[in-house]
């Protein structure tokens, strides 16, 4: 992937940096909810690494939160976004088509389950729950990679958020792990589909974060307390950790790999238990 002209230089404070990673490339994120989310970690890094960027939300409420997130960087296309409504997703992609003429990245960043899906057994989940989960955390990649693949006329880069859930069985992840599952997989299958275009498709796995998409998740606190406790590198992970390596992903730098599960968790999926020494430390 080349990077096109860059558009013509902007001093204000929310104009992308030049001479990034991504300078002169174009991207639409999909699925910042508030400071705090890991699609706008994302952005922020995208954003300093001379990027371009258009958000979306969905409802009145998301919109006050992302407008203002988008503007500070200087971003012109907020626009509101259904992924489960296809007349919406065209429409987004008919504005992309409008004001830039072309795509370079999309960030997916994107799941639901219904609360009740997610406590009790998964065994009791409810077939319209699993529906609607399989939907939104799912499929919607696929509807907005099809819509985005045109768009993409000289290659791209297509990021997917998941979780380890999707691998191991996790408590109160339910239906979600099944979904991320799916996800994953989808990952997998568009690579192949997209790679004779040099379109690359990867997936992100972060480890528990504080987010608005991790409150609905039963026993969070508990998790922030064991991936220290147990992770190589002794901490829990930040939203900034995240935009590092989606900045590698959606760059040149990544330009020999695609369709992979990449994980941003400080170790945690390596291992098995928790270190005895660290254990007896508390730490």
């Amino acid at each position: 992937m080349t990077a096109s002209e860059s558009p013509p230089a902007d001093t204000s404070p929310g104009s992308p940096a030049s001479g990034g990673l991504l300078a002169g490339r174009r991207g639409l994120i999909v699925g910042v909810a508030n400071k705090r989310s890991l699609a706008w970690g994302i952005a922020r890094r995208a954003h300093s690494e001379g990027a371009e960027l258009a958000f979306t939300f969905q409802g009145d409420a998301l919109e006050r939160r992302v407008r203002p997130l988008a503007e500070s960087i200087g971003s012109a296309i907020v626009e509101p976004l259904d992924v489960t409504d296809d007349a919406q997703i065209e429409a987004i992609f008919s504005t992309l088509a409008e004001r830039w003429g072309r795509l370079d990245f999309l960030v997916h960043s994107v799941a639901f389950a219904n609360r009740e899906d997610l406590l009790g057994r998964t065994v009791d989940t409810s077939r319209a729950g699993f529906a609607t989960a399989l939907d939104i955390s799912c499929y919607s990649l696929i509807a907005l990679t099809r819509a985005a693949e045109p768009l993409m006329t000289d290659g791209g880069s297509v990021i997917a958020m998941t979780y380890y859930g999707a691998t191991k069985a996790t408590p109160n992840y339910n239906v979600m792990g099944i979904a991320k599952a799916a996800l994953e997989a989808s990952i997998r299958y568009l690579a192949v589909d997209l790679g004779p275009k040099n379109i690359r498709v990867h997936g992100i796995s972060a480890g528990p974060v504080r987010t608005l998409a991790a409150s609905g998740v039963s026993g969070m606190r508990g998790m922030l307390k064991v991936m220290p406790e147990r992770a190589p590198l002794g901490r829990n992970i930040t939203v900034d950790d995240v935009g590092a390596t989606a900045a590698y992903l959606l760059s040149d730098l990544s330009a020999g790999t695609t369709g992979g599960i990449h994980f941003v968790d400080a170790g945690f999926n390596i291992t098995a238990m928790r270190h005895p020494d660290r254990a007896a430390k508390g730490s």
